[in-house]
């Protein structure tokens, strides 16, 4: 059964839920004005919602109607270094699907690597709106022969993909093209696994995550 607990964190609401894999987290960030669209984002196996791409995210689209909710799946939340495996990782997300519904409105499934797979894979499922894929990890760093396409191309609703240039979980060229592609897909020039740029870069930091917020904001703006 899930239970919640409420806390106020930073101006922020902070709401524990717990799964069949354990407690999960949600950080809520409330549209600062009238909410179309609840925006639920999940962190990957190497880190937590602290990331730069989902914090930016969670600056920029409540101004633009959209409720942001970061999730920080059971093993994070409990303090453990390694991530579970999927099927894990896709129990806490249907556990906590309940709660990033209860606002009342459509809910887009995204996260970033491990979180997008997540995503991806249970999006008909749970009857998400669309998925937003941050940094999809196409394939494990240096083996293209083990894709994870099919995961990516199943996912039945509209999706976004937003991949860096120099992303060794998988290179924008390497994603599939064609009429198979049922996805939309932005390329942050330059940028790494974690959208990090090189200084050597011709675009800053903050220019490549605009890069990634602006994608986002016109993606959205466009479901129907």
């Amino acid at each position: 059964m899930t239970e919640i607990k409420t806390v106020s964190a930073g101006g922020a609401s902070v709401e524990e839920v717990a799964t069949e894999a354990g407690t999960a987290r949600i950080t809520w960030y409330e549209a600062r004005k009238a909410a179309r669209w609840v925006l639920a984002a999940s962190h990957g196996a190497g880190g937590g919602i602290e990331a730069r791409d989902l914090q930016a995210l969670a600056a920029v689209l409540p101004a633009r109607g959209v409720t942001v909710a970061l999730v920080e799946q059971p093993w994070r939340v409990a303090g453990k270094k390694l991530a579970p495996a999927p099927k894990t990782l896709d129990t806490g997300w249907r556990g906590l699907w309940p709660s990033l519904t209860k606002p009342g409105l459509p809910v887009i499934a995204g996260g970033r690597s491990a979180g997008a797979r997540v995503a991806c894979r249970t999006a008909a499922e749970l009857g998400a709106a669309a998925v937003l894929a941050l940094s999809f990890p196409l394939h494990p760093p240096g083996k293209p022969e083990k894709s994870r396409a099919d995961e990516l191309l199943g996912a039945g609703v509209p999706t976004l993909v937003v991949q860096g240039g120099n992303d060794t979980f998988g290179r924008p060229e390497e994603f599939p093209g064609g009429a198979e592609a049922a996805y939309r897909l932005v390329e942050v020039e330059y940028g790494d696994h974690g959208f990090a740029v090189p200084k050597r870069a011709p675009l800053g930091q903050e220019e490549a995550l605009a890069v990634i917020t602006d994608a986002v904001v016109e993606w959205i703006a466009s479901l129907p």
